[in-house]
């Protein structure tokens, strides 16, 4: 099987018990929960049975070791997951508003894994991966935007792919030098996964059917648009399919869309029809909102078969 290798955070979520707005008085709190949109990715792809690494840092601190364990019980490997002595693991405090929005309180910029650590640990994972999965979330600072450029230049060169979920703000694109290393990444993308408007942020269409042609036309092999509740549609040259959402109460939405791309790269890696793929993945996303925390909703391949097979999606 091919070897996924995936470049960002890893940290530790921490839930308010209650509903309300902010941290602002004393509350009760349940975590820590490991977390981390490349880790949820990494533990849900290792479910499935695939080969993932990540490349990330935690603290020499139980949160770190949190996060560590639970990967390697999942079948992540671990081995460029660097323990950084002088800085904590990230962390996100989070608590729901009645609305079903969220406040957060992050320590990811000052924490191990706001540094980028190159180690030959981290050389020796690069060198064997055959695919690597870019999230806009990590592309947080020069060094690791550098990396994964270097990265998806290495892997295409000896004939592997990259998929690229952008999770980017609309004012990300105004930080020095980041519109010009997402038009290269793009460039070098065989699999895209952007969510809601993230489909035509990165284009100079206007609509989405215009966005659809112009990311096909600049090389990317297949597009999976991602619209929550709404469901998600597949996008190649040959086909456009499209796949409602699964009905299901909703405890956590936190994972879920990294839960659907893990699922649904993982199965295109295998060459899993699109179809299948992205029923599949929506089965993911909708078995992961039913969990409280991030990576608590993970599911293998017969788990993800029994859930499709007694639903029927959302019409």
């Amino acid at each position: 099987m091919k070897k996924i290798v995936i470049i960002g955070e890893v940290l530790v979520e921490i839930m308010a018990d209650t509903t309300g707005h902010g941290f602002t008085a004393p509350q009760p709190l349940t975590g820590p929960f490991p977390s981390g949109a490349p880790a949820i990715f990494a533990a849900q792809a290792a479910c499935l049975g695939q080969p993932v690494g990540l490349i990330s840092a935690v603290g020499d601190d139980d949160f770190g070791r949190v996060n560590t364990d639970r990967l390697a019980r999942e079948g992540v490997d671990t081995s460029a997951i660097f323990t950084d002595p002088d800085r904590p693991t990230g962390s996100a405090f989070v608590r729901y508003r009645p609305d079903g929005a969220r406040d957060f309180v992050f320590n990811i910029r000052h924490s191990a894994c706001g540094t980028l650590h190159d180690t030959p640990q981290a050389r020796a994972l690069l060198d064997s991966a055959d695919h690597l999965h870019v999230m806009g979330s990590s592309l947080s600072g020069p060094d690791f935007v550098a990396l994964n450029l270097e990265t998806a230049r290495a892997i295409r060169a000896r004939g592997g792919t990259v998929s690229f979920d952008p999770n980017l703000r609309k004012e990300i694109l105004f930080a020095p030098g980041l519109a010009e290393a997402m038009a290269e990444m793009i460039a070098l993308t065989d699999l895209f996964l952007p969510s809601g408007d993230e489909l035509t942020l990165l284009t100079a269409a206007s609509t989405e059917t215009e966005a659809i042609t112009e990311l096909l036309d600049r090389g990317i092999r297949a597009i999976v648009h991602k619209n929550g509740a709404a469901g998600a549609a597949f996008h190649d040259a040959r086909q456009s399919l499209s796949a409602s959402a699964y009905p299901v109460d909703e405890i956590d939405p936190t994972g879920a869309g990294d839960c659907f791309g893990a699922t649904f790269t993982t199965l295109w890696l295998r060459d899993t029809s699109p179809a299948r793929a992205l029923d599949l993945a929506m089965a993911s996303g909708a078995i992961a909102v039913t969990r409280r925390g991030p990576m608590e909703g993970t599911s293998d391949l017969d788990s993800l078969d029994t859930f499709a097979s007694s639903r029927e999606p959302r019409s």
